[in-house]
């Protein structure tokens, strides 16, 4: 069997024609390089190197196995070279994980943020439920995600990020949208369009009615953020939703929204990854850069200004 380290102390000796300069590339004796050549020798059956005074020349056997074992260090330096280029960031991959709606209002900023100063990492953005994406996390589908803490799982470690203002909407036409706050009450009696299950939305009003004791009148369920939006224009029923997700209908006035007396809704956003992992570089730049926004953001901030203020934020401060 080919024992590597010969073959890498018959590389060098090759190259230089010369024992003596492999001991002094290797950091080795000379007497080390000849007894690992001697033992490179016995192991193939034949001769690889000739003498001929102070010259050392190799046979043919020898020329064969050089243009072999050349391949060999060759890639060996390609893989160094990317080992070094993953740690530098001028190659890797990056997979996140969010729900449809921070990858539609947040990850653009994010993403064009990291590759202002990362432009060779490729990133995947994997969109689904707060649930769905833990369990992808869970699979190693993704690498890191923004989400709710929806589901609480050992392996998972979760970091805060942000919150994010949940807001209950109407249509302008709806009876209550002229109250401007409504009780629970009034919440109770109408048909509500529910976030799926697994969403953070859906969790924190599920709790919501939970404490009240009460079960909703659920109209519809689903996972698609638009249809919910175009169903409430329509006046088919009510909903929660991210503040952001509904900031311009509301500035249009195709929705409304109404407060709920007593109730101040909001989603936790954190960041997750796995523990007890060792994060790849790029994953690592990436959890350092939410980090470092983190300190931009201020109560009562929301998506959208955090967005202006990534944007508006110079590499190098970061």
């Amino acid at each position: 069997m080919l024992n590597f380290n010969q073959l890498r102390v018959f590389y060098h000796a090759a190259k230089s024609q010369s024992f003596t300069q492999a001991a002094r590339e290797l950091y080795i004796t000379q007497p080390a390089v000849t007894a690992q050549m001697k033992s490179l020798e016995s192991n193939c059956q034949f001769t690889l190197f000739r003498k001929k005074g102070r010259n050392l020349h190799l046979t043919h056997e020898g020329r064969t196995l050089f243009e072999h074992v050349c391949k060999i260090f060759e890639y060996e330096k390609e893989i160094e070279e990317s080992i070094v280029g993953m740690h530098k960031l001028s190659v890797g991959k990056l997979r996140i994980g969010t729900t449809k709606t921070y990858a539609r209002f947040l990850m653009p900023s994010l993403v064009s943020r990291f590759l202002r100063e990362h432009p060779q990492v490729k990133i995947i953005v994997n969109e689904g439920s707060s649930q769905d994406v833990i369990l992808d996390l869970l699979e190693f589908k993704n690498d890191i995600a923004l989400i709710t803490k929806a589901v609480v799982r050992e392996e998972v470690s979760f970091t805060p990020f942000r919150r994010e203002e949940l807001v209950l909407i109407l249509s302008p036409n709806h009876p209550l949208a002229a109250r401007g706050r409504i009780s629970f009450e009034h919440l109770a009696e109408v048909p509500i369009i529910m976030k799926e299950l697994g969403s953070g939305t859906r969790k924190v009003v599920d709790r919501l009615f939970q404490t009240h004791n009460r079960i909703p009148k659920i109209f519809m369920e689903t996972g698609n953020t638009e249809l919910i939006k175009q169903l409430v224009m329509q006046g088919e029923g009510v909903s929660f939703l991210v503040k952001v997700a509904v900031a311009q209908e509301i500035s249009q006035k195709t929705l409304a929204t109404v407060e709920l007396e007593g109730h101040k809704l909001a989603l936790d956003v954190d960041i997750a990854h796995l523990n007890d992992q060792q994060l790849s570089p790029a994953v690592q730049a990436f959890v350092d850069m939410l980090q470092k926004l983190r300190t931009l953001d201020v109560p009562g901030c929301d998506i959208a200004t955090l967005v202006g203020k990534i944007l508006a934020t110079k590499v190098h401060k970061l």
